[in-house]
């Protein structure tokens, strides 16, 4: 019944179709189910890692204790590009809207449609298409290096006695873990799981109380997403800005360097001929799209970070599935919303 409805809401558009080129069920007074052909937009990920780096109390003595050399006392913030993917997404193309006369016996009436009106099955259900998600990297949960000193270290009077006795703690952390990988421990773990209980704790307890003298340093990833129209080639366009203190910037933001974007035509299709177009408006059926594939490439400060053939249904033609297809035997076809292709034909 939402799908009759929606076909209902769409009959206003009739006038507009009926003006497009190709004829297919001429839409008069009839009732019928609207749909649209998709166009492909160009959905730019800019997968950055925001890092932030906190020094630690005792940053000043890390080369005199640990001999840990290049160590900043200043905190510090920036970001970096971590990669780009460029993905094909489908948008409903309003040149492209086609309507399917309901009739009680035909199967073609049965028509499942997206939220937006792109057509996904005909006499089937379209198994939903799950986009890969990102694993992103969030920031880590640091141990409190406190819980891990000894009475001494606490109540050390200066911050250079602080840092010795805790230096001095450290070696003693790794003087340990040596004796128990060597089997030279007083008291051994009794099996395997009790060794890597022991080792993985004296790890912890080392690597906290490092940073107090090497810092902090947290990876936090973000995805910006743009999407940017596909209707013809082009080359070196500005898709966003990067700066490495701001992140991600837009495209006429000029505090950041151009990220850029082209698209070539890899398989240019020949321009359907006069002849080829007449005969297709005599056909009745769905109207489906056969895209084309367009390479996209993108560079930053003359390297190229994402170089990959999508498919552009604005680069491609359309085809017409005949009605007759359906009229004998139980067909089902599956349909890719993003590009308008044809993913899957059954009959039984």
């Amino acid at each position: 019944m939402k799908r009759i409805v929606f076909a209902l809401s769409m009959l206003a558009c009739a006038t507009h179709i009926a003006a497009q080129d190709i004829s297919y069920y001429t839409p008069g007074s009839d009732e019928g189910i609207v749909y649209f052909l998709p166009k492909t937009a160009l959905e730019v990920n800019i997968i950055a890692t925001h890092i932030t780096y906190q020094p630690g109390e005792l940053c000043q003595y890390a080369n005199q204790y640990l001999r840990m050399n290049n160590i900043s006392s200043q905190p510090e913030t920036h970001w970096e590009i971590k990669r780009i993917e460029v993905r094909s997404a489908g948008v409903p193309d309003s040149t492209k809207a086609y309507i399917i006369k309901l009739k009680d016996k035909s199967a073609m009436s049965n028509v499942e449609l997206t939220n937006n009106g792109l057509i996904k099955a005909i006499n089937t259900t379209a198994p939903d298409i799950q986009k890969a998600e990102y694993v992103l990297e969030k920031p880590q949960h640091h141990e409190n290096p406190r819980q891990y000193m000894t009475e001494e270290i606490l109540l050390a009077g200066s911050s250079a006695k602080m840092a010795e006795l805790t230096a001095k703690e450290i070696y003693n952390i790794r003087e340990s873990k040596n004796l128990i990988l060597r089997g030279q421990a007083d008291t051994m773990p009794k099996d395997g799981a009790s060794l890597q209980l022991v080792i993985d704790n004296l790890d912890k307890q080392e690597k906290a109380l490092t940073r107090l003298f090497s810092g902090t340093t947290d990876r936090e990833d973000k995805v910006f997403t743009i999407r940017i129209p596909a209707n013809e080639p082009f080359s070196d366009k500005t898709a966003l800005r990067f700066s490495s203190l701001l992140g991600i910037l837009p495209a006429d933001d000029l505090a950041g360097t151009p990220i850029y974007i082209s698209l070539a035509n890899t398989v240019p299709l020949p321009p359907a001929t006069t002849e080829n177009e007449k005969k297709k408006k005599k056909l009745e059926g769905a109207i489906y799209n056969i895209p084309g594939k367009g390479k996209v490439t993108v560079t930053y400060e003359g390297k190229t970070l994402f170089e990959d053939e999508l498919p552009i249904t604005q680069f491609g033609t359309t085809e017409v599935l005949v009605e007759d297809l359906f009229k004998k035997v139980n067909t089902r076809v599956v349909f890719n919303p993003e590009t308008g292709s044809i993913l899957k034909i059954d009959k039984d």
